[in-house]
């Protein structure tokens, strides 16, 4: 009992170094910050995945109290978002849970403790940081109108439109933040998994990409916000625009994953070299509507048994 407790308090004292060193480099050092903030994670990670729930939430308060040794207040928020998805990374595979669950439960702790820095910077700090880089993108924007006016003689963006579009962009913006949690939640477990099993930890696999299938209830949630759309389409910035717009940029995502995976799924069947399924998620982004519609036929139709029986005939 003693060795185990000794070993415990040594671990957590290197994992804690290790973070500090991790977050330090991340948010002072240029060229490795990229490499450093993927990583910053994995120390707790790995400590979470080995001892219990308590200590590791110790192990990533301590960590989070001696990174403000490297840079004060300002590096805490940074901290804390890595702190909080490598206790949850580590206690999800210490608990043996699905791949599905630890994605969905990081992406969850990324939006959390975003949402709640958010919150205290306006509370206390009064201090908006999203409006802020709004206006500094109207800013940008408007002086670029204006430079290329004057060498040009003529107006790229009509500035109605242009207020449009930043109309526009502010009501996304919870769907946008909350599919940049999801995607920065995937980049790090991506990352660190393979690590994590290097290191001794059982993780879970995801299944294939071509075989995924979303909830086929993505489909009538879709179906439920173009009704909306068609039938009472609602105007510019009230509540119900704002929601609609937001559900209707989640959706669409999913469903254009949903499309790509189809395809994917059909190139392996007919056994396409992999540079085209390559081409196939690339080309996701100039037709999303086309990728849209297979996703929606692929969820409300068995189109994925029409392909594997064309396949057998």
């Amino acid at each position: 009992m003693p060795n185990n407790q000794t070993r415990r308090l040594a671990h957590g004292a290197m994992m804690i170094a290790l973070f500090a060193i991790f977050i330090a480099i991340a948010f002072y050092v240029p060229i490795i910050s990229v490499i450093a903030t993927v990583f910053a994670p994995l120390p707790i990670a790995w400590y979470s995945a080995k001892y219990d729930r308590s200590s590791s939430i110790l192990v990533a308060i301590v960590g989070c109290i001696v990174s403000l040794f490297f840079g004060g207040l300002v590096i805490l928020p940074f901290s804390l978002i890595f702190a909080s998805v490598g206790v949850v990374i580590g206690d999800v595979l210490r608990l043996k849970k699905s791949k599905v669950f630890l994605f969905m439960s990081s992406g969850i702790t990324v939006l959390i403790t975003f949402a709640l820095q958010y919150v205290i910077s306006i509370k206390l700090f009064e201090t908006d940081f999203i409006q802020e880089s709004m206006q500094l993108m109207r800013e940008s924007y408007s002086k670029s109108i204006e430079l290329s006016q004057s060498l040009t003689g003529q107006t790229p963006i009509d500035p109605v439109t242009l207020e449009a579009m930043f109309d526009m962009m502010e009501a996304s913006l919870p769907a946008s933040i909350t599919m940049g949690a999801f995607f920065f939640a995937f980049i790090i477990i991506s990352i660190n998994l393979p690590l994590l099993k290097r290191l001794g930890i059982n993780v879970p696999k995801f299944r294939s990409f071509k075989n995924t299938r979303l909830p086929r209830a993505i489909l009538w949630y879709y179906l439920i916000v173009l009704a909306i759309n068609l039938f009472i389409g609602p105007e510019t910035g009230t509540p119900l625009y704002v929601i609609v717009l937001n559900f209707s940029l989640i959706l669409w995502v999913l469903l254009t994953i949903q499309g790509v995976s189809f395809v994917h799924f059909a190139l392996d069947a007919f056994g396409s070299p992999k540079f085209l399924k390559v081409l196939a998620a690339i080309m996701a982004i100039p037709l999303y509507s086309f990728y849209v519609l297979i996703g929606i036929l692929d969820l409300g139709f068995d189109i994925r048994s029409f392909v594997k029986g064309k396949i057998q005939k």
